[in-house]
């Protein structure tokens, strides 16, 4: 394969294969991963790197590729820290402070042990592979929890684990490779704790340094906007670098110091570098696993045989079982909490990325014989599909079974407390639907409390209460606010949560023609006509909020032959049997007309008759 089409082909089917996983639900890194192996049938990039300067594609290829792999881990690190909210750590500090060190140590020990018996390695490569799969990662624990959603405090839990055990990993299997590896005699326990703090120390003195450095640069704006993102993303490579000069994988603690420093400063707003970095992280971790998962010869993951299906089932059954509920033995999380903890830990890039390095520097080391070596690259990514596969598609039954997670997530989350839009949210709850208020008007709010809503005082503009937000089953946002402004900025806020698909605002006033472009709404809330002085009005007159059933014998055309004075709002279906209370809700827009059908209930504002009809 000619290598410029490779380098074009991989970031092409990674964001294929993204969007495929977005359309089906289906789980992202699972097909990365068989994308991978499929393209590895056509072509190796050892092969092709090796090409490139003539060299042997089982030396060159990985001495070209294994660098390229940890600057790209370096910059999904970065991202990682970037999402680490310190106020996050009043609920989930003690449970992933204990996952990162208590379950850590009893994952690496067990594993250990399972290794030794079902591979027959030594005890010193046993280690190395235990070590090495301690990590989860941000890689596939963020696309997970994004696809699940499960309980705020959960969810913190497990992204704080899943970012913090990686470069606790990866600086675990440095240190067993030191000692036990490269120099088995001399292992001591005084030469393993200075080694561990020298590391820890260098990659958090670097990562605060640089989080100080480009801090006081922007602050200071001595760095121009838009060179923010791109003077971030260059400081956190290269600060790696030189971490990893000083101290082996010392540069994962570095990126990710660099990301809690700069997220959790509150001198200005970082949002503009965290989209840029996500942007570039999705992009990578799919490029990532299919190149990776291309340097997989399913030939050789046949050899493994059932020894390797015996572990991994020995990882999902027994050992992450056993270190979730050691280690939060009275932490405050629930049984069910614990549970669902317990049943989700898939291996990702960084597991991928150390242990072919390491597999690479046990062939290059002439002092190292060990019988067995050759295995630990394809014995961790047979761990990374299985994990991936069996806790990708469980994942969301669990956390449902367990009352962790809402699949419809048709609940709205609505910005504004007006008497009329209290009236709205009002026949929503009565159709089923999950409803949340927020307004910074103690009155609005009180009223809303008291017909029976669940409401909330305070800015949804505001980062720290947008956090502070439990989001159970909402899965909709609606800015009905009279300030068209404060809707437009509201719904720019809340993006990021619910997806610009489910972000939806009151058409503009028609008498404002100078005020915000209408490129800056969020999806234009049920006609372009009904404004929200435009429905104050209408609601002063008589109309009502109303919830009718359409059925064979009732239908939409008999619904709208009866009220001739009608906006239709939004429709709920049920399709699902009595038993199972679950409904969608479509709401309607100025670009997407209702169309309900038999067995749908139509929400419209309408003017009332003498005598309604049975709904």
């Amino acid at each position: 394969m000619d290598f410029l089409f490779y380098l074009a082909l991989i970031p092409a089917l990674a964001v294929a294969a993204q969007w495929i996983a977005w359309r089906t639900n289906l789980p992202g890194i699972l097909l990365l991963l068989l994308i991978g192996v499929a393209v590895g049938g056509l072509s190796r990039p050892d092969d092709l790197l090796a090409e490139l300067v003539s060299g042997d594609p089982t030396i060159t290829g990985p001495r070209i590729l294994f660098p390229l792999v940890s600057l790209a881990v370096a910059v999904i690190m970065l991202e990682g820290g970037l999402s680490l909210k310190l106020s996050e750590l009043r609920e989930a500090g003690s449970p992933a402070f204990r996952l990162c060190t208590l379950g850590a140590a009893v994952t690496a020990t067990a594993a250990t042990i399972a290794a030794h018996f079902c591979f027959d390695f030594t005890w010193r490569l046993s280690a190395l592979l235990g070590a090495i799969l301690v990590v989860t990662g941000p890689t596939v624990i963020g696309p997970l929890l994004q696809q699940v959603k499960p309980s705020r405090r959960v969810a913190n839990t497990l992204k704080w684990e899943g970012i913090v055990i990686d470069p606790i990993g990866a600086v675990l299997a440095v240190l067993v490779f030191e000692i036990l590896l490269l120099h088995p005699g001399k292992a001591d326990l005084g030469h393993g704790v200075m080694l561990l703090g020298w590391t820890v120390l260098v990659g958090a003195v670097l990562g605060a340094a640089g989080g100080w450095a480009l801090t006081q640069g922007i602050r200071r704006y001595l760095i121009p906007d838009h060179l923010h993102g791109v003077v971030s993303l260059t400081t956190a490579l290269l600060l790696f670098a030189v971490s990893d000069h000083f101290a082996h994988e010392s540069g994962l603690i570095t990126v990710t110091v660099l990301g809690i420093w700069l997220t959790n400063q509150h001198e200005f707003d970082i949002e503009h570098i965290i989209e840029f970095k996500e942007h570039l992280r999705t992009l990578l971790i799919g490029c990532l696993f299919i190149v990776l998962g291309s340097r997989v010869d399913i030939t050789t993951v046949g050899q493994v045989g059932w020894a390797g299906l015996l572990f991994v089932a020995l990882l999902i059954v027994v050992i992450r079982p056993l270190s979730v509920f050691v280690s939060l033995l009275g932490s405050g999380l629930s049984f069910r909490e614990q549970t669902f903890i317990a049943t989700l830990a898939p291996r990702g890039i960084v597991a991928a990325a150390v242990s072919s390095i390491f597999a690479l520097r046990i062939e290059q080391t002439a002092e190292i014989d060990l019988a067995g070596a050759d295995q630990l690259a394809i014995i961790t990514f047979l761990v990374i599909i299985s994990t991936v596969a069996f806790y990708g598609l469980l994942a969301s039954p669990i956390a449902q079974a367990l009352g962790l997670s809402d699949p419809n997530r048709n609940g709205v989350l609505i910005a504004g407390a007006d008497d009329w839009v209290i009236r709205f949210a009002l026949e929503l709850k009565k159709a089923g639907c999950p409803v949340i208020m927020i307004d910074t008007n103690y009155r609005k709010v009180t009223k809303a409390k008291l017909e029976g809503l669940e409401a909330i005082c305070a800015n949804i503009m505001n980062e720290h209460a947008r956090d502070e937000l439990s989001l159970p089953g909402i899965g909709h946002m609606l800015a009905m606010t009279p300030n068209d402004e404060v809707n437009s900025l509201a719904v720019r806020e809340c993006r990021s949560v619910f997806g610009r698909a489910k972000t939806y605002q009151l058409t503009f006033k028609s008498e404002n023609p100078r005020g915000m472009t209408r490129h800056l709404m969020g999806r234009e809330l049920f006609d372009s006509t009904l404004t929200h002085s435009k429905i104050s009005q209408l609601v002063a007159q008589g109309f009502e909020f109303k919830t009718t059933a359409i059925s064979d014998e009732f239908t939409f055309q008999d619904f709208k032959n009866l009220y001739a004075e009608q906006h239709v709002l939004a429709i709920i279906s049920d399709k699902t049997p009595p038993n199972n209370e679950r409904m969608t809700l479509t709401l309607v827009t100025a670009d997407e007309a209702a169309e309900p059908e038999a067995g749908d209930a139509v929400l419209a504002l309408v003017k009332p008759l003498q005598s309604d009809p049975a709904s």
